[in-house]
């Protein structure tokens, strides 16, 4: 099942819910568009600098990345010697993105969200967000490191999916 999009302020309070962790990893995807492989990957270092270049997991694209100072902040007081996100049985690899996900999970179901949220629900929610704030899909694509720009504006319009699927179900 794919993941879905969801109002910000609806996954606001499953982040609550979170690890302290967790939770980071979660927001630096909502606020980066980064996906969580590549969050979880963010060394020490690149914290440190707050803008650094990252190489995508998925994709081998490169992208600059800009941490914003409080998620900056938050990062270099939970990283670890390599890591920001270190796994917890050995430092010099970072935490997986089960463990993430299976946090993510536990919320959803706490609060009861019907939705399918995954770590990626994270970028989907930046796309929708960044789409609505300036209206340039070549710019979401840009930031998304997209090649095609159909996979953007599904993404750019998650909300407008969710809508319409919301409204045939009523019927």
């Amino acid at each position: 099942m794919r993941s879905e999009w969801i109002e910000k302020s609806e996954v606001e309070h499953i982040l609550a819910a979170l690890t302290t962790e967790n939770r980071l990893a979660c927001l630096i995807s909502l606020s980066t568009g980064l996906r969580l492989n590549d969050v979880l990957a963010i060394k020490t270092e690149q914290a440190r600098k707050g803008r650094f270049t990252i190489r995508e997991q998925k994709t081998g694209k490169t992208r600059l990345v800009r941490l914003p100072v409080p998620l900056q902040q938050a990062a270099l007081c939970i990283a670890g010697q390599h890591y920001v996100f270190e796994n917890r049985l050995d430092g010099k690899k970072h935490r997986t993105r089960q463990a993430v996900f299976k946090d993510l999970r536990r919320a959803a179901v706490l609060f009861r969200v019907k939705e399918h949220i995954t770590p990626h629900s994270m970028r989907k929610i930046y796309a929708v967000e960044e789409y609505a704030r300036h209206g340039d899909l070549k710019r979401v694509q840009r930031l998304l490191n997209h090649s095609d720009e159909a996979v953007t504006m599904l993404y750019a319009m998650a909300n407008c999916v969710r809508k319409n699927t919301k409204s045939r179900k009523k019927k």
